[in-house]
């Protein structure tokens, strides 16, 4: 495992400087465009200094705003205990030193992330949708997914490469508005020959300024596609059970149920990418993420095994050709089989309604609700500040009377 850790950073992190050469290059040419032959060094510094700060916040409080844009909030192992007791298993089987903090964002479109920049200040996220949606054994293969993110440093390395993005698209937004508005007469020459020049110059910055964050977006989409192949792989040997994974992004990319707090910044981190156009379903969108019945066949073509060798020769077999997703060094010696045992078909336990209701249960309790469980099988479900007055509730169906302190 750290063998593929080691051998995936180092292959992200040539082409994380490959985004960072493009920044620079930028920098020095809308400099040299606006100032002349000496502006080249001022556009760099410029360039980096505004990369240090988005990477500053990002690296402090990146997380904690992803979370909060994204409308998540913290769940107790009281208010879900089946998904804290799913990461918890999967936080055991990946071997992850410390536990994730688990978040409900109160979406009914299906969908999850990771964030977090080092594993014992990670977190995940998922939609209450997702909850609602998924029997135990496909819940278990999104929280291993979402895991094996975290253990294999995805999080912290699409952080940055994101904010190197961001950097790019602000400094040639700025840089095109800038000409836009100013017309493009922000300097003058005094020579015939030094005016072409800059002339020249200022149509290399222009086309540059145009290229540059189609480069940089490409790149990044190269880092979160490979990754998302990586992480499928990671999370079959964590779980052993393929089907799990397979059978759920089957049921996420079916939804045509809009995400509205996923924006352009967060839509990499989900297991599928949300943005869509209005009324589309999920399947095989591409732009940050590999087709996903690319995903499912593969992990439907692992065979008895759920090693990363399988995975390789699934993947080739999949998508053709002999594209290395998984190194040698990661493959060698690896041999692990499928689950002795199938797990039990939960899909035929599986009850949508009661599992919808508990759902349900959970978010109101995560905005400050309490509930009673009367006897007669009815739940009084009390808003946040209920019963500040008043010792008891009774009952509308059974007429019992009920302590208000006896509400969870």
């Amino acid at each position: 495992m750290w063998e593929l850790i080691k051998s995936n950073r180092r292959k992200s992190i040539i082409i994380f400087i490959g985004m960072g050469l493009l920044l620079i290059l930028l920098g020095f040419l809308i400099g040299t465009a606006y100032i002349g032959d000496e502006g080249g060094f001022v556009g760099i510094f410029f360039a980096i200094i505004l990369w240090t700060i988005l990477s500053s916040i990002s690296y402090f409080a990146g997380s904690s705003i992803l979370l909060s844009v994204s409308k998540a909030k913290e769940v107790t192992q009281s208010v879900h205990p089946q998904l804290f007791n799913v990461v918890e298993e999967m936080k055991i089987a990946s071997a992850l030193p410390y536990m994730p903090k688990i978040y409900i964002i109160n979406e009914e479109a299906p969908n999850a992330f990771a964030t977090g920049i080092k594993p014992e200040k990670s977190a995940i996220a998922v939609t209450s949708g997702l909850l609602s949606r998924l029997n135990r054994d496909e819940l278990q293969g999104v929280i291993a997914h979402e895991m094996a993110h975290i253990v294999n440093r995805d999080v912290l390395l699409m952080t940055f490469a994101g904010v190197m993005l961001g950097s790019i698209v602000i400094i040639s937004e700025v840089f095109l508005r800038s000409l836009w508005l100013g017309g493009g007469k922000r300097y003058s020459s005094k020579s015939k020959s030094s005016g072409q020049a800059q002339l020249i110059i200022m149509i290399v910055a222009l086309v540059f300024a145009i290229l540059a964050p189609i480069i940089a977006r490409l790149l990044y989409f190269a880092i979160s596609r490979k990754r998302e192949y990586l992480a499928d792989a990671s999370a079959v040997r964590f779980t052993r059970y393929p089907e799990g994974l397979a059978s759920a992004l089957e049921k996420i990319s079916s939804s045509n149920i809009e995400l509205p707090s996923a924006n352009k910044v967060t839509a990499p981190m989900y297991i599928i990418n949300p943005l869509k156009k209005k009324g589309m379903k999920l399947s095989d969108l591409t732009s940050t993420h590999p087709p996903i019945s690319e995903r499912i066949r593969i992990l439907r073509n692992l065979g008895g095994n759920i090693d990363y060798r399988s995975y390789q020769n699934a993947f080739n077999k999949v998508h053709g050709g002999t594209s290395k997703i998984i190194p040698d060094s990661a493959i060698t010696g690896d041999t692990m089989p499928l689950m002795a045992i199938a797990p039990v078909a939960s899909e035929q336990k599986f009850d949508y309604k009661e599992n919808k209701r508990t759902v349900g249960d959970a978010v109101m309790k995560l905005n400050g609700y309490s509930i009673i469980n009367c006897s007669c099988g009815m739940k009084l479900k009390l808003p946040p500040g209920f019963g500040s007055n008043k010792p008891q509730i009774i009952c509308p169906r059974c007429k019992t009377v009920h302590k208000i302190s006896q509400a969870v």
